[in-house]
This record gives structure tokens, C-alpha cells and sequence, in this order.
């Protein structure tokens, strides 16, 4: 697999950016956010992801990792291909996409054309508890005690405990003292749970 590509810009196109990598000129595709940036002439470093298919290879292109991952996790759920998956990142940075998904809004990912309130059901269901894995290997993040008790009670009532049982295991959790972080909440609560069954 062709991870990154370093080289002159020869040219940038509405979706694609073609840079010379010792004398061979890529193709990469890429969001117009990504392409803004670029200036023919300029050498450039891209992360970059190969998509093999029965009749083509096709190179997509990103600013950073981060947006690499997300695009190989968004084709990991059916129907997401690889144009629609780089439609998701051009629509909606990282971030913003992480936490529509962890979230389960659906209103910001149904902004994405393509994606339908189905698909964006099922992005969230697959990929909730993916992209806050994916998003770990940073120093974990204390979220406001609100959002946070809201984040961990509905991520319990998705494991398939009752909305009541789950709300009174995160408010004893959180009564035990500050400072938690949404993992840690949530590890605690289902060991309290785990006791009451």
C-alpha cells in the first residue's frame, strides 16, 4: 500500500492533485479542503490511501493521518465506498465527524450528499464506539459533566441497559468525585451494573 507521497506539485484540479514522485507524476485524489492548500510548484507531503479496484487504482490523498483513518473506518460500513467516504471528509473535518458520530447526530450527517437518515443511522451504530478508540491514542479529554453524563448513559442504553438503571449508575460514579474522563465513566458504571445484576 502507497501510505504517504512526497513531491512537486505539477497541478491541482477540482477533485485531484497530481505530484511528481521521483519522475512519475500520482494522481491523488482529495478533498477541495486539502486542495486549497496546494500551490503548483510547491512540494507537498500527502498521506495517502490506495484503493484497488477490478479495473482501476486509485489514490486518495489527506492533509494528516487522522483524516486517513476515518476514511478507511467510514468503508468499513456497507454502502460507504471510497467517493462517498472523501465526500464525508470534504463535508465535515474530522473532528466535527468524530463527534457527530459519537454523538448520533444525525441532522450533520445526513448534510453529507449521499448519506441518507438510513446510512446515517447505521455510520453511528457501527462506528460510535470505533471512532472513540480511534480518537484515544491523544491524552484523554475531561468532557463537562453534563455532556459527559449524557455521552455515557446513552452509550449504555446501547449495550442494552434500561435508560433509568443506567442514568442512576453514571449520577453514583460521578457523586465519587472529578475529573473523569468519558472512558472512565463509563468503565465504572458498567461495573456497577455489572454488581446489580
Amino acid at each position: 500500500m502507497i501510505s504517504s507521497v512526497r513531491g512537486e506539485v505539477l497541478s491541482v484540479a477540482l477533485d485531484h492533485v497530481v505530484v511528481e514522485v521521483g519522475g512519475v507524476g500520482f494522481a491523488v485524489q482529495a478533498t477541495p479542503a486539502t486542495l486549497a492548500t496546494l500551490r503548483r510548484g510547491e512540494e507537498v507531503r500527502l498521506h495517502t490511501a490506495l484503493v484497488v479496484r477490478e479495473d482501476s487504482l486509485t489514490l486518495f490523498g489527506f492533509a494528516d493521518a487522522d483524516a486517513r483513518e476515518l476514511f478507511g473506518l467510514l468503508q468499513t460500513v456497507s454502502g460507504i465506498g471510497p467517493r462517498l467516504a472523501l465526500a464525508t471528509l470534504a463535508v465535515l473535518d474530522p473532528d466535527k465527524l468524530r463527534a457527530a458520530l459519537v454523538e448520533g447526530n444525525i441532522t450533520v450527517l445526513t448534510s453529507v450528499p449521499g448519506i441518507g437518515r438510513k446510512g446515517a443511522e447505521r455510520l453511528t451504530l457501527e462506528l460510535r464506539d470505533k471512532v472513540t478508540a480511534l480518537g484515544s491514542g491523544d491524552a484523554p479529554s475531561v468532557t463537562a459533566p453534563g455532556a459527559l453524563r449524557a455521552e455515557v448513559v446513552e452509550a449504555l442504553a446501547g449495550l442494552g441497559f434500561p435508560a433509568k438503571q443506567a442514568e442512576q449508575a453514571v449520577d453514583k460514579v460521578l457523586a465519587d468525585g472529578d475529573g473523569h474522563t468519558t472512558a472512565s465513566v463509563l468503565r465504572a458504571s458498567l461495573t456497577t451494573l455489572g454488581r446489580k445484576r
